[in-house]
């Protein structure tokens, strides 16, 4: 799954995680790259105030998320430019993303979801 959805707009932030979640229960692979405003959920405490409409704050799901060991990757140059830090990654398991691992990921996937 790819999103480059932000805290602007909490209900469409919370998409890739949410299905992300659901696809992973149902027992596909997942794995997830952000870029743009989205890396910026990597922070725990934006993850805590981002609240999608109908759902639970996104910081309960991403943890599920990051439980079920779905593979989140964050664009590196994004998160330099908006001060997103390996510590940030580290309690979602996360990893930081380039474009040649982007590249893999559509490779791996059957399918891509955009967000």
């Amino acid at each position: 799954m790819k999103s480059a959805w932000g805290s602007d707009d909490p209900t469409k932030a919370a998409f890739p995680f949410l299905h992300g979640l659901a696809l992973s229960e149902a027992g596909h692979s997942v794995q997830i790259f952000l870029l743009g405003e989205s890396v910026s959920l990597m922070r725990k405490s934006l993850a805590g105030a981002v609240v999608p409409v109908g759902w639970p704050p996104l910081e309960q799901t991403m943890t599920k998320v990051a439980e079920r060991h779905v593979q989140i990757y964050a664009c590196g140059a994004c998160s330099r430019a908006r001060g997103v830090l390996q510590m940030d990654l580290d309690q979602w398991g996360a990893k930081f993303g380039n474009p040649a691992i982007f590249v893999s990921l559509v490779e791996w996937a059957d399918r891509v979801i955009t967000e």
